[in-house]
């Protein structure tokens, strides 16, 4: 969990300058599919492509600063009745929507499992949620693999 976590600030669009707007123009021009190129949309709404280039990370809509997150965890879990289960069962306590489970065949009684969660309604964060499940019961090791 290296990453710094990011602030965000909920602002007006009448109060921001034209290049963060128009940054924000041309990405969903570029989201739509309405222009092909980052050089189209900065053409189309009339941006130097530096500004959008410096911008771009920095500026989303607001329904895509509050959409859901998907997470990817890789789990070694020890091969006995119920580990699984239970890690599921917390999951589930703490409204995490699973998505996918996938498992492996156990070998030398770990099997390797892979869980794809939804987290837009979790009641933890992720870095909670890592820390919980690891401190379950058979399970040896816990790694976050993906994040959207």
């Amino acid at each position: 969990m290296s990453k710094q976590k990011k602030d965000f600030l909920l602002v007006s669009k009448n109060i921001l300058p034209d290049a963060i707007i128009k940054t924000a123009q041309a990405k969903e021009l570029l989201a739509k599919f309405e222009v092909l190129t980052i050089n189209e949309a900065c053409e189309r709404v009339e941006i130097s492509r530096s500004a959008f280039y410096k911008y771009k990370d920095g500026v989303l809509p607001f329904y895509e600063a509050s959409k859901e997150k998907i997470i990817t965890l890789s789990l070694l879990l020890v091969d006995k009745a119920g580990i699984l289960s239970n890690v599921l069962n917390f999951i589930a306590s703490i409204e995490g929507n699973i998505l996918t489970i996938n498992q492996g065949i156990p070998l030398q009684g770990i099997a390797n499992v892979s869980i794809s969660i939804e987290t837009e309604n979790m009641e933890e964060t992720v870095e909670s949620l890592l820390s919980n499940l690891s401190e379950l019961e058979g399970v040896r090791k816990i790694e976050l693999i993906a994040k959207s």
